[in-house]
């Protein structure tokens, strides 16, 4: 069982909201992700951290009709971070340059799925 107390000072909880897109001109507050990773003090996602605890590394995927997927923060060898909710690579989502972004509150990140990428812009960066 993981206890917030188990986490290092590190983690974040870390929220992220669909950014304005086609279909979505003012964005959509009700898609998006939680995100529960180590961050260095400049906001990276701290990779060092992550192998050390990646069980403690968590993803939700929500949407306005309610569903919720869970899953892993995970890094490919070489380095790109993914989401990885079920076995195998069928449902993995890809994160544009994730180890080169900062996840502050206000900045933008793109995510791929289902063959298409979308940006959400980080809502809240704050300790569990």
């Amino acid at each position: 069982m993981t206890l917030v107390s188990d986490l290092t000072p590190r983690f974040r909880h870390v929220r992220l909201l669909l950014a304005r897109e086609k279909g979505h001109p003012g964005g959509d507050q009700h898609e998006g992700y939680d995100l529960l990773v180590p961050l260095d003090e400049k906001g990276h996602l701290d990779p060092h951290e992550w192998k050390t605890h990646q069980v403690f590394c968590r993803v939700r995927r929500f949407n306005g009709d309610g569903e919720a997927h869970v899953g892993q923060l995970r890094r490919k060898p070489g380095g790109q971070w993914y989401f990885d909710y079920e076995m195998g690579d069928r449902d993995d989502e890809i994160g544009f340059r994730l180890g080169e972004e900062r996840f502050v509150t206000g900045e933008y990140v793109s995510i791929g799925r289902k063959g298409a990428m979308h940006t959400y812009r980080i809502a809240r960066v704050e300790k569990p």
